[in-house]
């Protein structure tokens, strides 16, 4: 798949692959560059990841810790 660079480096990402990796506005991608090649991750937010440990035995753990971790990254948002 090929993409064109715009003016300031503006990539756009094509629909096939923003649906099937769901990253919508606001989605944070995280860029490496190993070697010659460019490589971006999309980031997991923790709202992104709630529910993940539905039904294990550890899930009351995981959520007291997801809800921690994401009142501290609402309060990162929102110190902007």
């Amino acid at each position: 798949m090929k993409v064109k660079v715009h003016k300031k480096g503006i990539v756009v990402l094509p629909k096939e692959v923003r649906d099937r990796l769901k990253i919508t506005e606001g989605s944070v991608l995280k860029i490496e560059i190993k070697g010659d090649e460019i490589v971006l991750r999309k980031e997991v937010s923790l709202l992104d990841a709630w529910g993940m440990f539905e039904g294990r035995a550890d899930s009351e753990e995981a959520l007291e810790l997801l809800k921690e971790m994401r009142r501290k990254e609402v309060e990162k948002e929102n110190s902007y």
